[in-house]
């Protein structure tokens, strides 16, 4: 039985994998930025040497870091905060992993590109991050892997949706009982992803070998919000029709999103691990938890 710590375990993805974890009987230790503070080098180490020791008498050690800074728009307002958790945070907590000899998988984030690109962006390919958000996470991503290349794993996501907290998944399925038509925007592209399958690739990194850098842990196929509108109107059996598309500009927001945040899979492959399914199978399977659908 392998020791488990968890940042950010009451988030959407949190919750998922402390879940999962504990139905796969392994040891879990779930911390909450009120219980941890990332930002605390003292508190991180205190934390991460006391997981390291209860490993010893078990199957191991993981550490899995959760904790973000996700608000977008609010970094973009105050990047020296969201700095603090997204970058030094994940120094501190990479860095006393590698003095404790742990792994760490660390979540990170398809806005770390620009979304200028129309194809879908390499695990290897060059950071262009756009926003403050972005910046912080692309710098987060290089603190890890500075501090631990072969014990170090980014794995980034997009568009999570999953039976806890706010995504945009329910959001849609809360507009579809409110309002006769939703106008939902059609031109940024991306790919819908299920927490729970996130979670299971977590578990699987957990238990391979040798497992370490980037990998692009989403949905496979890819496509627009206004896609996936329709897509949760016709797993509630209502019209999608009553979904209408609009462009980004005629949508208001402090930040503007990338227009293109897809991303490839080909590092899978190497680990002996497969790339996550197609995203409106996931959607489908996700229905009955997330959307309350029998």
């Amino acid at each position: 039985m392998a020791t488990w710590l968890v940042t950010g375990a009451d988030g959407m993805l949190g919750r998922d994998l402390v879940t999962m974890l504990r139905a796969v009987r392994q040891r879990v230790i779930p911390a909450t930025r009120t219980v941890l503070d990332l930002t605390d080098r003292r508190a991180v180490d205190a934390a991460v040497t006391t997981i390291a020791r209860i490993g010893a008498h078990g199957s191991g050690s993981i550490v899995v870091n959760l904790d973000s800074w996700a608000d977008v728009d609010a970094a973009e307002v105050d990047e020296g905060a969201a700095r603090a958790i997204n970058v030094h945070g994940a120094a501190n907590l990479a860095q006393a992993c590698g003095r404790s000899g742990l792994r760490l998988i660390h979540l990170s984030t398809s806005y770390v590109f620009d979304g200028v690109s129309t194809e879908p962006y390499a695990e290897d390919a060059p950071v262009s991050p756009a926003t403050a958000y972005g910046r912080t996470m692309a710098d987060g991503e290089r603190a890890v892997l500075e501090a631990l290349p072969e014990a170090g794993v980014v794995l980034r996501t997009g568009w999570l949706y999953g039976e806890y907290g706010r995504s945009f998944v329910r959001t849609a399925a809360t507009a579809a009982t409110e309002r006769p038509f939703t106008d939902v925007i059609d031109d940024q592209w991306g790919q819908p992803t299920w927490t729970l399958d996130v979670a299971d690739r977590i578990v699987d990194i957990g238990r391979a070998a040798g497992v370490s850098g980037v990998l692009h842990a989403v949905n496979s196929g890819a496509t627009t919000w206004f896609g996936l509108a329709r897509a949760v109107y016709a797993e509630l059996g209502l019209d999608p029709e009553r979904v209408r598309p609009v462009a980004a500009d005629q949508v208001p927001r402090i930040v503007p999103r990338p227009a293109h945040s897809v991303l490839s899979q080909e590092r899978w492959a190497r680990f002996g691990l497969a790339p996550l399914r197609p995203w409106r199978e996931a959607l489908r399977a996700a229905a009955p938890s997330v959307l309350g659908v029998e």
